[in-house]
C-alpha cells in the first residue's frame, strides 16, 4: 500500500504503518493528556501503541492460516482505524476462507484471557465503568489500568470484527458459510446486503448520538460491502473469460537490434507501455516504459533494448481463465505475463489489460440483465 513504512517483517510478512497511522497515537495522547497532564499523554499514546500491537497479533492470525492453506500474504498495513492484512488471493474454498477470517478474532480471544488472568476476574470483570473507575477508583495512568483497558479493547475488537459485514471478518464468515450451500457470487450478494444494513443501522446510531467516528465506521463498512459485491460479481465475470480474448493481437513488437529510442517513439506515438522483443517468433523479453525510464536516467546513451529488457517472463496459455491469470499475477508479484499457444508465442497482457476486460465484461452482463428484466 502507498504511503507506508516497513517497520517489521514476521513470518515473511511486511508489517508496514500508513503515513496517517501517527494519527491514532495523537488521539490517545490527547485524551488521557487533557485529564493528567504529560504523563496521561505518554501513556495514552502508549495505550495506542499496545491496543495495534493486539491488532497486528489479529492480522497475523489471518495472515498465518492464510500461508497455511498456501495463500501468499503480501504484507499487513496498519492504519488509525485498524488493520489490513494483504492477500495474494482469495481463499478458493469457503472452509478456508471461514478459518482464516475467524482466526483474527481467535487471537483476540486469547489475548483477553490472557489479560483476565493477568488482571484478576474480579477487576478483569469490572472493568472500566462509564465514569472511567476501575474497581471504584478513578482510572490514572498505571499498570493496572492498561490492562484493564486493554481486556476491554481485545473484548471490544472480537465483538466489533464478528459483525456480520463487510469487510469485517463476521461478513467473511457469513459469506463463506452462505457459500456452502450456493454460488459465491450469490452469498456475496447477500451478505454484502446485510452488510449495508447494518452499516446504515450504525450510521442512524451515530448520528443520533453525535459520535462522528461511529458515522465514519459506516461509511467504511456501507462502501467496503458494496465493493465485495462487486469483486465477487468482476470475479465471475473473469471466469468466463480466457486470456486469449484480452491481449493485444496488434501489438507493437521489437527486435534485438533494436535501440531504446525505437521504444521512445513508440510509447510517445502509441498507447502502449509493454513492447515483446521477439527473434523469429521467439520471445526473447520484455521491455515496459519504467525500464525505458530507469534506462534514460541511469545513462543518456542509445542502447539496445537487450540491455534493459527483461528476460524472464512469466507464460500462461491462451486457455486459461482471466481469473486465474489475474491470481497469477497477484501471487508473484508482476503485472505483465507473456500468452502462448503451447510453444508458440501469441502477445502480452497486463493487469491493466485483465482490468479493462473485467470492466467491459461487466458492464455488458449488466446491460444483459437489465434488458432481461425489462423484457420479463
Amino acid at each position: 500500500m502507498a504511503w507506508s513504512l516497513r517497520i517489521a517483517r514476521v513470518f515473511g510478512i511486511d508489517i508496514k504503518l500508513h503515513a496517517t497511522f501517527p494519527l491514532i497515537l495523537v488521539l490517545g495522547a490527547v485524551q488521557w493528556g487533557n485529564r493528567f497532564g504529560a504523563e496521561g499523554a505518554l501513556f495514552g499514546a502508549a495505550l495506542m501503541a499496545l491496543l495495534f500491537l493486539c491488532v497486528t497479533l489479529h492480522e497475523l492470525g489471518h495472515s498465518v492460516v492464510a500461508q497455511a492453506f498456501k495463500i501468499p500474504v503480501r504484507e499487513i498495513v496498519l492504519l488509525p482505524l485498524g488493520g489490513v492484512a494483504m492477500l495474494g488471493r482469495n481463499p478458493d474454498k469457503p472452509l478456508h476462507e471461514l478459518l482464516i477470517a475467524a482466526a483474527g478474532p481467535a487471537v483476540n480471544v486469547v489475548i483477553a484471557a490472557g489479560l483476565l488472568l493477568g488482571t484478576g476476574f474480579t477487576a478483569g470483570l469490572g472493568g472500566l465503568d462509564p465514569q472511567g473507575l476501575v474497581a471504584g477508583r478513578e482510572a490514572t495512568p498505571s499498570l493496572a489500568t492498561a490492562l484493564v483497558w486493554l481486556l476491554e479493547a481485545n473484548v471490544m475488537l472480537v465483538l466489533f470484527n464478528l459483525i456480520p459485514a463487510f469487510p469485517l471478518d463476521g461478513g467473511r464468515m457469513l459469506r463463506s458459510v452462505l457459500a456452502m450451500v450456493t454460488s459465491y457470487p450469490r452469498a456475496t450478494r447477500i451478505a454484502a446486503a446485510i452488510g449495508q444494513g447494518f452499516a446504515v443501522l450504525l450510521g442512524i446510531l451515530g448520528v443520533a448520538g453525535g459520535n462522528f467516528l461511529l458515522v465514519l465506521v459506516a461509511v467504511f463498512i456501507f462502501l467496503g460491502a458494496g465493493y465485495e459485491s462487486v469483486a465477487a460479481q468482476a470475479k465471475a465475470v473473469l471466469n468466463t473469460l480466457r486470456v486469449g480474448d484480452a491481449y493485444n493481437k496488434h501489438a507493437l513488437t521489437l527486435v534485438p537490434g533494436d535501440r531504446v529510442s525505437r521504444v521512445v517513439d513508440y510509447l510517445l506515438t502509441s498507447y502502449q507501455p509493454d513492447f515483446a522483443v521477439l527473434h523469429g517468433g521467439r520471445l526473447l523479453g520484455v521491455v515496459t516504459r519504467d525500464d525505458v525510464l530507469r534506462a534514460l536516467a541511469a545513462s543518456p546513451e542509445d542502447g539496445y533494448v537487450t540491455g534493459v529488457m527483461k528476460r524472464e517472463v512469466d507464460r500462461v496459455d491462451a486457455a486459461t481463465p482471466l481469473d486465474e491469470v489475474q491470481r497469477t499475477m497477484a501471487e508473484k508479484g508482476v503485472r505483465v505475463v507473456a500468452v502462448t499457444d503451447g510453444e508458440a508465442y501469441l502477445g502480452l497482457v497486463s493487469a491493466e489489460d485483465v482490468a479493462e476486460a473485467m470492466a467491459v465484461a461487466t458492464f455488458v452482463e449488466r446491460h444483459r440483465a437489465l434488458r432481461a428484466a425489462a423484457a420479463a
